[in-house]
Order: C-alpha cells, then structure tokens, then sequence
C-alpha cells in the first residue's frame, strides 16, 4: 500500500537530511539546498499521506514486522492475551496527516526565511552549520511525535525535538539566550520526567505501552487508577502545551531566540503538546473523567495568557502571552468532548500554526526594518514600509478573530460546541472566549497604533533614532543590530515565505468548507476509537 510505504518518510528525510547537512558544513550553499529540498519533499509526502488518510482511512505501519497477536503479556500481575505490536507502530489517520502536513508546510517556510535572514557560517550570532542540521533534527523529531503509535516513541519523538530546540534556543551563546535556555532546559525535563514516570505507572497497570493496545487494556483497570494515570500524562503535556499554571516559563523562553527560531517554537512546539492531550483524551481516557478540570484550566489559560500580554510592551514577549492565551481556546474544545467540539479544536490548532509563526516571522521583518522590536522605540512604520504594515496587518486580524478570517471560523465553532453543551462551566468558557478574542483584537490594535500608526517622534524612545534607519540603535539596547549594515532593509527571501504563510492564513479562510469538513471527519475518527484500535491490531473491538 503506498501510504504505508509513505509513512515512515516524514521522520527518515529529515533525519538523513540533518546528517548530510552535518558533513556539508564546510559548504553552506550545498547544506542549504540539501535542507530545502528535504523539508519540501516532507511537505509532498505529507500533502499524499493527507489524501490517503482521508480516502482510506487510518493507515498503520509496523517498523519492527512485529504484528498483533505475537506472544502473551502480562500486566497488572494478570495474564493477557493477544499482545499488540511489539516494533515501533506508526499510525496514520486524519488527524495526525493533518498536523503532519500543516507542520511540514510551516518549516519549510521557516528554513526559507532563516536562509533569507543571511545566516552565514561562522556568524557569531547564527551559525548556519549548526542551525540547519539541528533545525532537521527538530523537524524529525516533530514529525516522529505526531507518527508515533507508542507511547514511548511518542516521548522519544519530545525528546528529539526537545534536545534540538535546546540548541537552536542557546545559539549565539549571548547571556540572554543561555539564561532563557537553562530555564527552558528545566522545565522541558521536568515534564520529561513526569512523562517517563507516567509511562512507567501505565506500563505497570496494564502490560503495554502500544496506544490501541491501551485504549483496550486500560478499560478494565480501575476507575480511580486510570484517572490518576491521565492525570500525570495530561501534567506532563500540559507543561509541553503551556497550559495554565503550567505555562509561565514560555513568555521568558520564546523571545530571546532568533526570529525563525521562535516562529517555529511558537508556531509547533506548543501544538505537539496539544496534539498528545487529544490523544491521551480521546483514545486513552475517554468518558470525560477531567472535562470540568481541563475546561478551568482552559479558561484560565485564556484570561491569564491574554491579560500578561496586554502588560507586555516588547512585541516578542506579547506574541507569546497571546500564544499561551489561545492555548486555552484548543484545551476548551477537547475538554467537551464532543465531535463539533473536537472539529473545532483540530481546525483552530491548524489555523493557529500558521498563524502565530507568520507573527513572530513578521516581528523578524519589523526587527530588520526598525533595528527594534520594543513599542517605546517603535512609530511610523506604516509610512515608512506600507508592504511591512500589510504583512502585520492580515494575520494581526485573523488572530483577533475578525470575520470572515480563519480565527473567526474557528471560534464560532468553538462556541457553538460551548452553547450545545449548555452546562454552567461551558457558557463560562464561552463568555471567556468572547473576552479573550475582544482583548486580543485589542493588543494587535495596540500594536499597529504604536509601532505602525503613531509618528516615530511620538514614541516615548523614539529620539533614540536619528534621520537612518541603521542609527536607530544608537545609545539603545537591542546591540544585536548594532554592527549590522542592512538595518532598513527586507531581504526579499524573507519577505516571501512570510506572505506564503499568509497565504496559507487566507487559504484557510477562502476554503473553510472543505477544510472544517476535514477536520469534522478527523474529529469523528479520533472519538471513534474503534478505527485506531482496528487500523493498528487487525482485528475489529
């Protein structure tokens, strides 16, 4: 079948391409090229497994040649029968082709714009024969998390990528960077730890880590045992999500990295948090044990994500307050377990991708044209760069959730869900959506008054500038710019996969049917656990 002769791809590419990259790093423009055409077939794969997935349904591969039914198991000092794959399972089915795909999409872009920036080998700031072998190590890692039928290559898959991002965090070696990365590193093994250690407890009570396996398994132990066990897994995700309390360390983290690295960080990091929390929902836990508890968090999410971000004066740091907020919109349609509810969680993750890493890409531009990305130095630049005040503009509104936009759709769904679930805590949530799509509507148009709308003059710092662009930093803090000659100016391969994103944005918006279509039938496969169960034993439950 060649969806199962496709599947293994996504993860093989990227990891041979970061070893050719590794040994080409004496030739940039070889290493770039070899990185390119990698992350672009991934996107082609991706595009042909999507189609497949949704034509034939859920599509399993067994690395190893180990199928169901090989031996017994034992688990939970019982006897059990029929035990499932013992090899690496690879699974396929509408929801993980469609974060495959919109993942592989935002990477290329973001390897384009990181090309365009002019990292060069050596550059004290960006070593490119570090960044793209690693950044293809990510990309791998990303791509096995979101593939993986186990829960253990699910971890390995987080730490694969959690291993490359601590370096793409940490590049340049600047104090600001280490201090975020340390942290970072912190964090990230902490919720390691209490992944591995809810591996551990789910291996113990039921003899198996393969997910279908699990979702069969785990029915027969205990009631007050599997909501402990979903309660360490959804901890563990929920720090990699960046769910409230378990988000604070995101907004100090993000912003000190390069600007592709933070796109990519902010666009898909997060999201293979709230990808694992579906999975742990939907096919391990079902029956809602949590709802109530993930619908708070959610909502807390929310206000507290978007509240931080209206106190946030730097743009970077405000992007991520608004990430950690619309984190809480995707917890709040997976916590209602219901299928509108779930459609609309998988079509507002697909919309947000791409949405914030165009953000945090155009914050890269507003860098590069201003030599700042802080609003007290910030004015004027709609006058000055009218294509840079567009390139803001569009997925500023989509991400307020101006209508017809994709974050409108999303939201409407989202509330919809809300308003049929009818209980207290689900109105909550939906009066909280309202407030927290109306504040970060707010904070963008903040954002395009001050940095965009208002003369440079009128900016509390905006003396710090003379008549230049390249003197804008001087007497400033921002010293990455100081030695830099092309301060003012937008590198065309930097301003094209920033309006590729967007189109990709409005794409969303122009084919709304079809897509939340998609993602209703994703939402429908993913509650019907029987599909997975089925796709990956061989055998109907």
């Amino acid at each position: 079948m060649i969806g199962q002769a496709l599947a293994p791809l996504p993860v093989l590419i990227p990891t041979l391409a970061a070893a050719a990259t590794l040994f080409a790093g004496r030739r940039p423009r070889l290493q770039r090229a070899v990185a390119v055409l990698a992350l672009a077939a991934v996107v082609a794969v991706c595009a042909v497994l999507l189609y497949f997935a949704d034509r034939d349904g859920t599509i399993a591969v067994q690395v190893g040649g180990w199928g169901p039914g090989a031996s017994g198991a034992t688990g939970g000092g019982q006897s059990v029968s029929g035990m499932g794959p013992l090899g690496i399972t690879l699974v396929v089915d509408r929801l993980s082709a469609m974060m495959l795909l919109v993942s592989s999409i935002v990477l290329l872009a973001v390897v384009f714009y990181a090309i365009g920036q002019g990292i060069r080998d050596g550059d004290e700031q960006q070593p490119v024969s570090i960044f793209l072998p690693t950044y293809l190590v990510l990309s791998a890692g990303v791509c096995t998390a979101f593939l993986a039928g186990d829960l253990f290559n699910l971890f390995v898959g987080f730490e694969v990528l959690l291993a490359a991002s601590f370096v793409l965090l940490t590049i340049g070696a600047s104090s600001e960077r280490v201090r975020a990365g340390i942290a970072y590193v912190m964090v990230s093994m902490v919720s390691s730890l209490i992944f591995l250690i809810g591996i551990a407890l789910i291996y113990a009570a039921t003899g198996t880590l393969n997910l279908a396996e699990l979702s069969v398994r785990l029915d027969g132990v205990p009631a007050g045992t599997r909501t402990a066990l979903f309660a360490v897994l959804i901890v563990a995700f929920g720090i990699k999500a960046a769910v409230f309390p378990l988000s604070a360390w995101l907004p100090d983290s993000y912003p000190t990295a390069p600007a592709p690295v933070t796109a990519v960080f902010a666009g898909l990091l997060t999201k293979v948090g709230v990808y694992a929390i579906i999975r742990a929902h939907s096919l391990l836990f079902p029956g809602g044990a949590m709802d109530r508890i993930m619908l708070v968090a959610a909502l807390l999410t929310m206000l507290v994500g978007i509240f931080g971000a209206i106190a946030q004066s730097d743009i970077k740091r405000l992007l991520s307050f608004t990430l950690v907020s619309h984190i809480g919109y995707m917890v709040f349609g997976i916590s209602l377990s219901s299928a509108l509810g779930m459609a609309g969680a998988i079509y507002y993750v697909a919309h947000h991708i791409v949405v914030q890493t165009t953000l945090f890409l155009v914050v890269g531009l507003i860098e590069r044209q201003a030599g700042a990305s802080t609003l007290q130095r910030l004015g004027g630049l709609a006058a000055a760069s009218p294509l840079l005040a567009l390139v803001f503009f569009v997925p500023a509104l989509n991400l307020g959730g101006i209508p017809p936009f994709s974050g409108f759709i999303g939201k409407v769904a989202l509330l919809e869900a809300g308003s049929h679930d009818g209980s207290v805590l689900a109105w909550t949530l939906v009066g909280g959506s309202v407030v927290t799509s109306l504040l970060t509507l707010y904070v963008m148009a903040r954002v395009w008054t001050k940095a965009f709308w208002r003369p440079r003059a009128d900016a509390p710092e905006g003396n710090l500038s003379a008549a230049s662009p390249s003197a804008l930093l001087d007497g400033g803090e921002d010293i990455d710019y100081a030695d830099r000659d092309d301060v003012g100016r937008m590198p065309v391969g930097m301003l094209i996969p920033t309006g590729a994103l967007i189109a990709v944005g409005l794409t969303l918006t122009v084919l709304a049917g079809p897509i939340f279509g998609y993602s209703e039938r994703a939402a429908d496969e993913v509650l019907d656990r029987g599909q997975y169960i089925s796709a990956v034993l061989g055998e109907p439950r």
